[in-house]
C-alpha cells in the first residue's frame, strides 16, 4: 500500500490515509493521515465524486482533532510531495 501511495494512486493514498488516522498496522499519526487523505483528494478525478468526497471528509474530521501547528505542518507536506 505504502509503494503504491508513493507512486500516486489515490485509492492506495486515501488508503494509508485511513491506515495512519486508525492506527492500523502502523502507529497512528494524524499529520501523515492528513496529508495522504489531502494527496487522495487532489488525485481522485473529477467522475469519482464518492471517493473524492470521502477523501475529503476523512481530512476535515482528521483536522479537527489535530493543532493549527500540525494543521500546517499536515498541509506544507502534501504541498512539497511528489511522486516516488
Amino acid at each position: 500500500m505504502l509503494k503504491a501511495a508513493e507512486q500516486g494512486y489515490a485509492e492506495a493514498q486515501l488508503n494509508l490515509g485511513v491506515a495512519y488516522a486508525n492506527g492500523q498496522g502502523i502507529p497512528q499519526d494524524y499529520v501523515l493521515a492528513h496529508m495522504w487523505f489531502n494527496l487522495a483528494a487532489a488525485r481522485f478525478p473529477a467522475s469519482d465524486t464518492e471517493n473524492r468526497e470521502r477523501a475529503v471528509k476523512n481530512r476535515d474530521n482528521i483536522a479537527t482533532k489535530m493543532a493549527p501547528a500540525q494543521n500546517a505542518e499536515a498541509q506544507r507536506l502534501a504541498r512539497d510531495w511528489k511522486p516516488k
